[in-house]
């Protein structure tokens, strides 16, 4: 072999190598977040932020939500109902480990539920088990749930972050070092940078596509476009910088996916609190908003308006927004008739998300037209769900509430809008109770006209899903259904 063919030869293997080289570092994705959640435990916590990293990912529950809203099976491989509709019996796959190394079996999922529902649960998300009566254990991958009366939404419930199955094992350390049976295991988490994760080699399943995902922190807009631009960052599920998105539509290395959210943003009012303890304030309040505005200034033009606390998507959905229509006078009118005729002087709490900080400062200004001078306090969102989410120490809050099938919080006693109507809660448990779809609609806008008349809050808009990734990744979420950033069939296309 002659020289010039020894270099070609030479050259080849390299280009070869080095192609390999390219290919094999594609199995890393780096995702950019907003928020860093306070703790990683689903189980633990109301922050949408640790869904965002651990839901299908770390933990898996007995049933879980696909893209398209519907029920999966997880580790339940199927189940069956009694004739009574009360007992629900679950064969679970073999097989099944903790990153640890423990053993998944029927009696973890016992240990879970009895968790989440017991008397001293921390669970955020505690009214997802109020149905279960009692959970036995049959065999090792058979356990029998028996509930206090029918409910149709059982099983979707059992697919949310909050009722995933962990070990007793690991349970109380999963805030920092968290333990599931999913296809990706906790690697590292740098506070305030980066949560890692890498695959898990001994998956019961079907095995994650990506070596390693990184969740890079990135709250402020213009940095989440310079990393997306950079190439530091290669996807941002949930893009914080609504007014670049014509920007990365425009480029070819990116794709840019604009879906639906399970978020409802509305502007949450303290009920027990004067003066929105009064319906004519509250009301006066909701008037007072120029929806189409809103959307405009702070997501540019990117939300559909909500008249209720429900989303549009939703075959139950009925558009209410006329029944508090932008109507300055009105809203003065009904302040005068509330006892404020020259307004009155409060605060708004916000928490970091782009929504909530552009939002609040178009809000507040539109008050101060209708004589209310709300002072704007910026909060981080540790602090958020201490002062406000927890103690509900507040007179008005921006946020939006990305749980799935959450019309219920409204029903809780002691949740943070201190709105109590007897009649809304007896619909809920109808709901809960009831599997007829078309029984369920019927109630599902009954309880939505209740919220548009009592204004518990001003409902604003749902959050639209603004998906910017690099162009070559498949299988991220075009919706949102559920706070999640499913990577378990995400890859970079060859």
């Amino acid at each position: 072999m002659n020289n010039f063919a020894k270099s070609a030869l030479v050259g080849a293997a390299l280009a070869l190598l080095t192609s390999s080289a390219a290919f094999a570092a594609r199995a890393d994705l780096v995702l950019g977040i907003v928020l860093e959640p306070p703790h990683i435990d689903p189980t633990a916590g109301a922050a949408a932020a640790i869904d965002e990293i651990v839901y299908a990912n770390i933990f898996e529950g007995l049933t879980r939500i696909g893209p398209k809203g519907e029920v999966l099976p997880a580790l339940a491989e199927s189940w069956t109902l009694s004739d009574d509709g009360k007992t629900y019996t679950f064969k679970l796959h073999k097989d099944v480990k903790f990153h640890d190394g423990t053993s998944f079996d029927a009696e973890d999922v016992k240990f879970s539920l009895d968790r989440a529902r017991g008397g001293d649960s921390t669970n955020a998300q505690k009214g997802l088990f109020a149905a279960i009566d009692t959970v036995e254990v049959v065999d090792p991958l058979t356990v029998k749930v028996t509930l206090k009366q029918p409910s149709g939404d059982f099983l979707y419930n059992m697919g949310w972050g909050d009722a995933v199955i962990v070990a007793p094992e690991s349970a109380q350390t999963n805030k920092e070092k968290p333990i599931g049976t999913g296809p990706f295991k906790f690697d590292s988490w740098a506070k305030g940078s980066q949560i890692v994760i890498s695959k898990n080699a001994a998956y019961w399943g079907k095995p994650a596509l990506l070596d390693k995902a990184t969740f890079r922190i990135i709250p402020d807009p213009a940095a989440a476009t310079a990393a997306l631009l950079a190439g530091d960052v290669q996807a941002f599920p949930v893009f914080p910088s609504y007014e670049t998105i014509a920007q990365f539509e425009a480029d070819p290395r990116f794709k840019v996916v604009i879906g639906t959210t399970e978020g409802e943003t509305i502007l949450g009012m303290n009920n027990k609190k004067p003066p929105f303890d009064n319906l004519k304030v509250r009301q006066a309040i909701a008037h007072a908003i120029d929806r189409k505005a809103l959307i405009d200034g702070a997501m540019f033009g990117l939300g559909t308006p909500i008249g209720s606390f429900f989303p549009p998507h939703h075959p139950a959905y009925i558009d209410l927004t006329s029944q508090t229509a932008f109507d300055p006078e009105l809203s003065k009118k009904l302040l005068a008739e509330a006892g404020h005729p020259d307004g009155f002087k409060t605060t708004l709490k916000l928490p970091p998300p782009t929504y909530a900080r552009r939002g609040g400062e178009i809000i507040a200004a539109e008050l101060r037209d209708v004589g209310i001078q709300a002072e704007i306090v910026p909060l981080e969102w540790a602090q958020w769900l201490d002062q406000v989410f927890k103690n509900k120490d507040y007179d008005m809050t921006i946020v939006s509430h990305t749980e799935p099938n959450d019309l219920n919080i409204f029903a809780r006693d002691d949740y943070y809008f201190n709105y109590d109507n007897p009649a809304f809660k007896d619909l809920i448990k109808q709901i809960e109770a009831t599997s007829d779809d078309a029984k369920r609609t019927e109630l599902y806008q009954e309880a939505q006209k209740i919220l548009a008349t009592d204004v518990p809050a001003a409902f604003l808009f749902q959050l639209p899903k603004t998906g910017v990734w690099d162009a070559k990744i498949e299988g991220l979420w075009e919706n949102g259904p559920i706070q999640a950033n499913d990577l378990t069939a995400v890859k970079w296309a060859d």
